[in-house]
């Protein structure tokens, strides 16, 4: 059995108005995981082998949530906000980086003698940026402190790897790498092959965060369409014996009438045959924690 973690990055239950990309159009993906329409009205979910629940980003501290924090919340299951005092992101903050370096999902599935794998896959310009600044994300940081490669082109060519907008057009139009392109459902087939040999499998989904900043309708279906059809595939082909669990870091995409982040409750969507050991899961930081209890 193998867990399958696609963590979608600003993403929020919003409520049904015409500023809600999924008011406006239909994402089957998300409907079939929530029983219905997604929005802040959808009630939880909890059958024998699928969950959905809204769950708390905010985390009992002021202003907006931001993805250092949240997303070291969901990874770590620190309260990282209150740790530090304040929501802060989109990197760590240098108060909460010790517990992505020591105490993440991937660390204690490493020492559990398990095999974590982080998908995501980055070309050379990042590796030179990141090393120049010494300037990791939450996801790459926790990745390298537990000893794990991160991808890059080679892992892309031989289709172990995702690029982060999924069908692999960005790397080849905007910096010239001579990768295929591909469709969702390639690139879902392609994180299932991975699958079996792997204990938990961490993809991450960040351009539902940086179309909600843009406000554009246009915006949040470019980026919401592929995903869905990378998400239906995996709900329909993940083999009975894995869990898929997806979630958020905080809200932005579902209310394009402002650039900021959110409040909102984020989703929590569990598929597979122990679902129950997220049900009494509230806030963030309760996701790794359930995680781990699936491996």
């Amino acid at each position: 059995m193998s867990v399958i973690f696609i963590f979608i990055d600003g993403v929020g239950l919003g409520e049904d108005e015409s500023s809600n990309p999924f008011s406006e159009n239909r994402y089957k993906s998300f409907e079939i995981l929530t029983n219905g329409f997604f929005n802040a009205d959808s009630k939880p979910v909890v059958e024998k082998e699928r969950l959905f629940k809204p769950i708390d980003a905010n985390l009992g501290v002021e202003g907006l949530p931001q993805s250092g924090t949240g997303q070291t919340a969901l990874f770590t299951g620190r309260n990282a906000a209150r740790e530090i005092g304040k929501h802060f992101g989109p990197f760590p903050h240098s108060g909460i980086k010790p517990f992505l370096k020591k105490e993440s999902v991937f660390h204690v599935v490493k020492e559990a003698g398990k095999k974590p794998y982080f998908m995501n896959a980055y070309p050379p310009i990042f590796f030179e940026h990141a090393k120049k600044r010494n300037r990791w994300s939450c996801t790459t940081l926790m990745t390298k402190s537990a000893g794990l490669k991160l991808n890059s082109t080679k892992e892309v060519l031989n289709e172990s790897a995702l690029t982060a907008e999924i069908v692999q057009n960005a790397w080849r139009e905007k910096l010239g790498i001579d990768i295929p392109k591909i469709t969702p459902t390639d690139a879902a087939q392609r994180l299932l092959n991975v699958v079996p040999d792997h204990d938990l499998i961490l993809y991450e989904y960040y351009l539902t965060d940086k179309a909600g900043h843009k406000q554009k309708h246009e915006n949040a279906e470019r980026v919401l369409k592929p995903l869905d059809e990378f998400l239906l595939y995996i709900i329909k082909n993940k083999r009975s014996r894995d869990t898929l669990v997806i979630t958020s870091d905080h809200g932005n995409l579902e209310d394009l009438s402002t650039k900021t982040h959110t409040r909102n409750k984020v989703p929590l969507f569990v598929l597979g045959e122990s679902v129950q050991n997220l049900e009494k899961a509230e806030s963030l930081t309760d996701v790794k924690d359930g995680i781990i209890s699936f491996i």
